[in-house]
């Protein structure tokens, strides 16, 4: 795959970070892409261009590409795009759960990446160690990679290479990837915490500590560096 392009969803978070490694270690052009739709943690936003300077195979990296989605701060509420406790919803699901984000990130993704000639689209959805959001589903997106094939005339892959990994197998790749020096990288300056705090950081990086999302960091953190003691 060293001949064909790849475009990264990137949000600037630890799994999408972990995924443009993997991405730049196979494919002989990679360019990233990332979503501003009012996030309340679009603090993550701001660490994507310090991620992307650490990466290695530098010279395999293209150009970086935003796109903003105020509609679904529009469309949704929820407590990702409104100031609202983070809580579990009637239906089982947590509030952080934006309907139909990941369906149109990818729709979006893939329109770009036909523009811009690459034929793979990498995402960091996981099914294994994740909050239970549909749309992070193994058969979500297989079928939205056929419908979207089928939709554009287009032979597009979809990976996720994060699927069947929990948070602390997602550590362990980015270190076969990019060895310490990437881990790193990805501890200090990708975030993750739906709060958007970086005020303390933590063995694991910066968060709140707090929020579903920082619990699900640093228990992958610590069953990670376990390995290595």
């Amino acid at each position: 795959m060293r001949d064909e392009g790849a475009l990264v969803l990137f949000s600037g978070g630890q799994d999408s970070a972990t995924c443009l490694a993997w991405a730049l270690a196979r494919f002989g052009r990679v360019e990233t892409v990332g979503f501003d739709y009012g996030q309340r943690h679009r603090v993550e936003l701001a660490q994507r261009a310090v991620l992307r300077a650490g990466m290695p195979h530098p010279d395999r990296l293209g150009p970086d590409h935003m796109l903003d989605l105020p509609v679904l701060g529009q469309v949704s509420e929820t407590a990702l795009t409104r100031e609202a406790e983070i809580a579990l919803r009637e239906d089982g699901l947590p509030n952080t759960f934006v309907p139909g984000r990941n369906l149109l990130f990818f729709t979006l993704a893939a329109a770009l990446a036909v523009r811009r000639g690459l034929r793979h689209v990498v995402g960091g959805m996981c099914e294994t160690d994740y909050s239970g959001y549909p749309d992070c589903r193994d058969d979500t997106l297989k079928a939205l990679q056929a419908t979207l094939n089928l939709g554009m005339a287009t032979r597009l892959v979809l990976h996720t290479p994060l699927m069947w990994r929990d948070k602390a197998e997602t550590w362990r790749l980015a270190e076969r990837v990019g060895g310490a020096k990437l881990v790193e990288l990805i501890r200090r300056e990708s975030h993750s915490c739906y709060a958007g705090d970086r005020a303390v950081e933590h063995e694991w990086g910066f968060g709140c500590g707090d929020c579903p999302a920082c619990d699900l960091r640093a228990r992958g953190w610590r069953a990670y560096a376990a390995g290595h003691e």
